[in-house]
């Protein structure tokens, strides 16, 4: 868990510890957004010492840079807070004023078999650069990554914060705990893509040992 430094963050630990029990916490967004807040008013209110409301409207309020869906996602975690907050008498501050969900309006991109090829290609052939360790474990992880994402379907942040614990490379099973709406789910993979995490899984503990994704 990342560091908050601001007076909430007593209280940020005790949230995060309650979402984490009910199964209702998402790392890769959740926790950046929270820190973002924690910055926010340790930087603006270095003497604060309670949560007040104009902390909170000043960071929620919707800049002129976001659609509705984006401030939804950077704020919902505060409104989650603050609901905590006051659901234990801690705060009387109200929650923020959430914007309107929108209609998605983009069209997918259908991948033809010569750009999945070229993709992949590209992903194989990437350079180690002066043998430093960091470009060495992307030239390993990439190829695997997108392919894991396109052998099986499952969300980028899926395949990003899956625990080693939770791959299962003897029966060929990931337990995805984390996904869209927080709901678990079983993956069996294809036999080639096993093989392929088989190979990376024992490549890469010999430069990362006792890793936990």
């Amino acid at each position: 868990m990342k560091e908050f430094r601001s007076f909430l963050a007593p209280q940020i630990h005790h949230f995060i510890r309650y979402r984490q029990a009910s199964q209702r916490w998402n790392d890769s967004s959740y926790e950046e957004n929270l820190m973002l807040f924690d910055r926010y008013c340790l930087e603006n209110y270095p003497e604060g010492t309670a949560l007040t409301q104009e902390m909170v409207d000043g960071w929620c309020r919707q800049r002129d840079t976001e659609t509705n869906n984006s401030c939804r996602s950077r704020i919902y975690v505060v409104d989650s807070f603050v609901r905590f907050l006051n659901g234990r008498g801690l705060s009387p501050v109200q929650p923020p004023q959430i914007p309107r969900r929108e209609r998605r309006t983009y069209i997918p991109h259908a991948f033809t078999q010569e750009e999945l090829s070229r993709f992949f290609h590209e992903c194989d052939h990437i350079p180690v650069i002066n043998n430093r360790k960091e470009t060495l474990i992307r030239k390993m992880t990439i190829p695997v990554f997108f392919r894991l994402l396109y052998s099986s379907g499952i969300r980028m942040n899926e395949a990003r914060l899956l625990p080693r614990e939770n791959a299962d490379l003897e029966r060929g099973v990931l337990d995805i705990q984390y996904s869209k709406g927080h709901d678990q789910h079983y993956i069996v993979l294809h036999d080639s893509m096993l093989e392929v995490m088989r190979r990376y899984d024992t490549a890469i503990g010999e430069i990362v040992p006792g890793r936990e994704y």
